[in-house]
């Protein structure tokens, strides 16, 4: 998050930034942290991850790479299927379509 963006502004800014799709956020899906699973920098700082996945509509804007991302594409449920992704992507796919209402809080999760 950017000083002075909501979490929705930060979400929408960076879907715009690596994919060239403005979006409107309809919802928060999941929170995934795990307190155990940290970032390490070369300098020694050490962050926590949260992960926050939201629901997004399209609104505008045009799918495209930036240097920030190498391919855009829209997938159907089926196609994702097929994909070469990691357990947690798939975990959070199923938890996004999962239809629950209230967001999802995952404490413990793996990101190979």
């Amino acid at each position: 998050m950017e000083p002075g963006e909501n979490l929705q502004e930060a979400c929408a800014r960076e879907v715009l930034e690596e994919t060239g799709i403005r979006i409107e956020v309809k919802k928060l899906v999941s929170v995934y942290s795990n307190p155990d699973l940290l970032l390490e920098y070369e300098d020694g700082n050490r962050w926590q991850l949260v992960i926050l996945h939201f629901e997004a509509k399209p609104v505008g804007g045009q799918l495209s790479t930036s240097n920030e991302s190498t391919e855009v594409k829209y997938f159907s449920k089926e196609e994702i299927m097929d994909l070469s992704i990691s357990p947690f992507d798939r975990m959070r796919i199923a938890d996004a379509f999962s239809g629950m209402e209230a967001a999802l809080i995952r404490n413990e999760f793996t990101v190979q």
